[in-house]
């Protein structure tokens, strides 16, 4: 009689499932190492070209753009340094905007060529971006707030260097040191105030500069940019400072419960 062989049923066939999700943890901690450890500036290439990309295509919205863009390893204890700067519906390098702004100050430098020669208007790149500075001598009477006819062709010239960007525009008052009391202003803050808001309102008025883009402000006499103790450096603080600044989104690092981002605006001036 043939006698019958039974095969009996192995146990380890586990090790084999085993040995696969063994192999891909493995391969799932080296992507993690790599990606943490790879160059930045490939990084923020790749990032630029999965935006163009994107861009073309008209398949991801422009706030998922800005968020992965402005995405970044954070140290522990210092905010990612931004990538990108936030132009309304662009993504623009810090490179880019630097060029925009000295492209903007070249062509103020020779259509207020005139302003300039006759010491009304100063033209440079200050903390926050370029300033524009009109000289009370120029622009207002002494101890008054209301802009000179004069001051409207000025600021049509400094919109059309705006217009095809989205820079934002900040309206700063500036004063002496030389205390005022009138009956119109009780100190140098209500003039500088008053001041920065009519030039601000002459821009809105005339449709020149968008309202979303303008904020105004007053400073008194205490951002000089010359010493108050002569005639000349007081006169070149008695001014209303146009300032063209880009807007960016800085993302600070988490270091507890509710951190979040916050919107802040600079300019890396060179």
């Amino acid at each position: 009689m043939r006698s019958r062989r039974h095969k009996g049923v192995s146990h380890e066939r586990w090790l084999v499932s085993y040995a696969d999700f063994i192999t891909l943890m493995f391969a799932f901690f080296v992507v993690l190492y790599a990606s943490a450890t790879a160059d930045q500036k490939k990084q923020a290439e790749m990032a630029q070209s999965i935006d163009a990309a994107f861009r073309a295509l008209g398949i991801f919205p422009s706030q998922a753009r800005k968020a992965a863009s402005d995405a970044g390893p954070a140290g522990k204890d210092k905010p990612v340094v931004p990538m990108n700067i936030v132009m309304g519906e662009d993504v623009l390098a810090p490179e880019q905007v630097k060029q925009d702004l000295e492209r903007i100050k070249g062509e103020l430098a020779q259509t207020l060529s005139n302003e300039v020669a006759n010491h009304t208007v100063a033209i440079q790149m200050g903390r926050d971006g370029l300033v524009i500075s009109l000289r009370e001598a120029g622009f207002f009477s002494s101890g008054s707030a209301t802009p000179k006819p004069d001051t409207l062709p000025t600021l049509r010239k400094v919109a059309a260097s705006l217009a095809r960007t989205h820079y934002d525009l900040r309206v700063e008052g500036h004063t002496d040191n030389i205390p005022i009391h009138t009956e119109e202003f009780s100190s140098n803050w209500e003039l500088s105030t008053a001041r920065a808001t009519d030039i601000a309102r002459l821009l809105i008025d005339k449709g020149l500069i968008r309202p979303e883009r303008i904020s105004a402000a007053g400073y008194a006499q205490y951002h000089p940019v010359a010493g108050n103790d002569t005639a000349e450096g007081r006169s070149e603080n008695r001014r209303v400072d146009l300032v063209v600044l880009p807007r960016t989104m800085v993302n600070f690092a988490a270091s507890g419960p509710g951190a979040n981002s916050d919107w802040r605006r600079i300019t890396d001036a060179p």
